[in-house]
């Protein structure tokens, strides 16, 4: 069965040559032109990845993903926009999206990181069907106040529900499976983002930083992700 893309842009000559290119690669394809029919299509088709404009009339790309996060949607999203100043990388980060690629581009290019983000997400859906057959417990794992249930792809803090992104979750789940280990961040991108993923060591800072924020008693002086000088990070629990 086709994966299925929802591709999200005003720009008719953008759409139909983005559609054309993934049907060409066996894909079956959704267009939408703008901000709020890029939701109602997004809720009616559950698309496997969404390829989604910044800048869209109506409802902006950044809306649209905060939106479709904040409803549960945990499909790959990729931000296509034509601005490539670090801070819209970063706010495209910050929303929910998975990658981010800037106008003009290589279509193989996009092509092969629309792969990567589906073959992740496949990897995942594997892993949790292991998981599922699992005995029981062998699903949860422990850090001190940290539980993360992998099945469920939850984690506790305390006991409390601890909401977090699907990539901090992978990246926290990470971490635990390698309790005091020293991780460069080029493994860390790797492994976690996938040996294809087209991007750079800074992805990876973002999401500690973001992390820490929601795990360390103090932040500013984390204690549970811990720089590594020259290295990278190491996970104490």
């Amino acid at each position: 069965m086709s994966s299925c893309i929802l591709v999200v842009d005003d720009e008719p000559a953008v759409t139909d040559l983005l559609a054309y290119n993934l049907r060409k690669a066996n894909y079956d394809v959704l267009i939408a032109s703008d901000g709020r029919q890029a939701l109602r299509l997004a809720r009616e088709a559950s698309p496997d990845l969404i390829l989604l404009d910044l800048m869209l009339p109506r409802l902006d790309g950044v809306e649209v993903c905060k939106t479709l996060r904040r409803e549960g949607f945990q499909a790959p999203v990729i931000m296509l926009t034509a601005r490539d100043d670090e801070i819209d990388r970063v706010v495209g980060l910050e929303i929910g999206a998975d990658d981010y690629v800037t106008k003009p581009f290589s279509m193989r290019e996009l092509i092969a990181r629309v792969k990567a983000q589906l073959r992740r997400t496949e990897s995942l859906r594997e892993e949790l069907e292991k998981l599922k057959t699992s005995a029981p417990g062998q699903d949860t794992l422990t850090c001190g106040n940290l539980a993360i249930n992998r099945t469920r792809r939850e984690v506790t803090l305390d006991s409390a529900p601890l909401p977090l992104k699907p990539q901090e979750y992978d990246l926290l789940l990470f971490f635990a499976e390698h309790k005091g280990q020293m991780l460069s961040r080029e493994f860390i991108l790797e492994r976690v983002w996938g040996w294809d993923y087209i991007g750079d060591s800074r992805t990876v800072d973002v999401h500690v930083r973001w992390l820490r924020q929601k795990i360390e008693p103090d932040p500013a002086n984390p204690a549970r992700i811990v720089t590594v000088r020259g290295g990278g990070y190491r996970f104490e629990g």
